[in-house]
């Protein structure tokens, strides 16, 4: 009863930040004017950014597929895979799309450690990609940063990330903790298998720039030509701050931090908050997919349990 309650209260926590930091952006930028604004993108625009989206999901799963042994069909891991992000989008807080899929997964496959240590990974390698993306482009795109301290911030996440993989896997302090223990015999195959981490690598690359250019194409849906560089440098670090468990889906974060970031570029705070948003709404729109691959498996289950 009083994991429950903290569940609810943690839920009311999130939607209260996401509606406070919402009304912070749209107190200052202007509704009326953010809304003019994403009434004027070009249609083409938000289609392809949908598309980009779905297809990002599609390489997803057959990184998360390399992850698994032979068996499980790439159509159920890409129903499992979208019906995780239907719940990450619509139903933040009251059930996670990783543990969501790997729920479903462990249902499949009866192995709760191979569902845990592939959720886990799959999400990892993602996270390595996108860190890396920004290392790299940081001493290119340095100017977009300069004089802002938020470098320093930049410098801290990649130190914060290191220390962490090195506790996770290195000293393995997560064996110390019951149901994490499993996990490492997973873990250990992985390194092994460097060929197929680095496969995993690869189409993380390719998941990532789906995304920096879904946000790219909106950008000139809206008339602003921003600098592909500048998207290197900052989309990290937004996605980064988003992923931070204080918000709803990371709004209100998301779209402060797009406002934060582009000013120092030049794109009006209107300009900003209307491509996150219409990132964000693109991104919804595609995991809808979800929703239907969810009923479909519930009415799966309800005649197998009726046979």
């Amino acid at each position: 009863m009083a994991l429950k309650a903290n569940k609810i209260l943690l839920i009311v926590i999130k939607i209260i930040v996401s509606s406070g930091l919402l009304y912070f952006v749209f107190e200052r930028t202007g509704l009326s004017q953010i809304l003019k604004t994403l009434s004027s993108i070009n249609i083409a625009a938000f289609i392809a950014a949908v598309f980009l989206y779905v297809f990002a999901q599609l390489v997803s799963t057959f990184r998360w597929k390399l992850l698994l042994p032979e068996g499980i069909g790439f159509k159920k891991l890409f129903s499992l895979y979208m019906i995780g992000a239907f719940f990450n989008t619509f139903l933040p807080g009251i059930i996670g799309g990783d543990a969501i899929k790997g729920f479903y997964l462990y249902k499949t496959t009866g192995k709760v450690g191979l569902a845990l240590a592939s959720v886990f990974m799959d999400r990892y390698l993602g996270l390595v990609v996108l860190i890396a993306i920004c290392a790299v482009a940081f001493p290119f795109g340095y100017q977009y940063l300069q004089g802002t301290n938020i470098e320093w911030i930049f410098l801290a996440v990649i130190l914060s990330f290191i220390l962490g993989s090195f506790l996770f896997f290195g000293l393995r302090i997560g064996q110390q903790i019951k149901h994490l223990a499993d996990l490492y015999h997973y873990f250990h195959i992985y390194r092994n298998e460097r060929g197929m981490v680095g496969k995993a690598l690869l189409l993380s690359v390719l998941v990532q720039f789906s995304g920096f250019s879904a946000v790219y194409i909106l950008a000139l849906g809206f008339g602003q030509n921003i600098p592909f560089l500048s998207l290197l440098v900052y989309l990290p670090l937004i996605i980064l701050v988003a992923m931070i468990p204080i918000s709803i889906s990371g709004l209100g974060v998301r779209e402060g931090a797009f406002v934060l970031f582009f000013g120092f570029i030049g794109v009006k705070p209107e300009a900003a908050a209307a491509i996150s948003l219409s990132w964000f709404i693109s991104a919804s729109a595609g995991s809808l997919i979800g929703l239907i691959e969810y009923v479909k498996y519930k009415k799966e289950q309800i005649n197998i349990t009726g046979q």
